[in-house]
């Protein structure tokens, strides 16, 4: 896991207890919401991107490979 090699236990500890501070503990979940709704949203995006790209080389290399009229 990433996190483990970058992070120890106990700076993450730290971060969450100065979000707690800076946020509390009413607005937590309502932040995990919207911050979860972005990723998705985010990925979507990404994924359709890619999905376009995908399509738009397909279509590229089709006309490429036709042989051309002597």
């Amino acid at each position: 896991m990433i996190f483990g090699e970058i992070f120890s236990p106990t700076d993450l500890a730290v971060v969450v207890i100065v979000v707690l501070l800076l946020f509390g503990g009413k607005k937590l979940p309502q932040l995990a919401r919207s911050l979860g709704t972005a990723s998705s949203e985010f990925k979507k995006g990404l994924e359709e991107t890619q999905k376009s790209d995908h399509q738009s080389s397909d279509v590229k290399n089709e006309t490429n490979s036709t042989p051309k009229d002597q």
